[in-house]
């Protein structure tokens, strides 16, 4: 068995899309996945399981929240070696001490044809981007939630992503025991 990471998006923020962690363990280990934990309230999950096993669970899980809670939750499987290679890769390691303003955008799939020049002509002078196949990183000095860049680089990427900050990769990795 090896360790994944579920990144469930838009569950808990704002009053909507509720979602106890608790139940989200609860379905989660029926399901059959094992040493389940999470992070924060905002659907941050690491547990183990056998790869064919991970994939069913994944896709099992949206089906099961929609029944328990009336919603479909966007959800995406990384591996314990997937989120290994983004934290090695992060080309702003000196923007890692400004974990809540370093952002990591991790993709459905790798953009077939996003577009990088208005990516570009959103971002303020301060902030930074790069695009490594599956993996979006922003760095926004003066705040993700005032970014335009931030805002609006799922649409010009042209793929879901869900971001979480430095400091929830890190943490994420750390209970994936690596």
């Amino acid at each position: 068995m090896k360790h994944y990471i579920l990144l469930l998006r838009g569950i808990n923020v704002g009053g909507k899309n509720a979602l106890p962690m608790k139940e989200l363990v609860s379905i989660l280990e029926d399901l059959g996945a094992v040493e389940v934990g999470t992070y924060i309230q905002s659907g941050n999950v690491v547990f183990q399981a056998g790869k064919e096993a991970a994939d069913r669970i994944a896709s099992d899980l949206g089906r099961r929240v929609k029944r328990s809670r009336g919603f479909l939750p966007a959800s995406l499987l990384l591996s314990q070696n997937d989120l290994r290679r983004a934290i090695e890769r992060n080309p702003f390691p000196d923007a890692e001490s400004d974990a809540s303003r370093l952002q990591v955008g991790f993709l459905a799939e790798a953009p077939a044809r996003p577009d990088m020049e208005r990516l570009a002509a959103l971002k303020l002078e301060s902030e930074r981007f790069h695009l490594d196949g599956k993996v979006f990183y922003l760095h926004a000095p003066k705040g993700v939630g005032t970014s335009k860049l931030a805002a609006n680089s799922e649409r010009l990427l042209g793929v879901a992503m869900t971001a979480r900050n430095w400091r929830t990769v890190c943490r994420l990795m750390e209970m994936a025991g690596a």
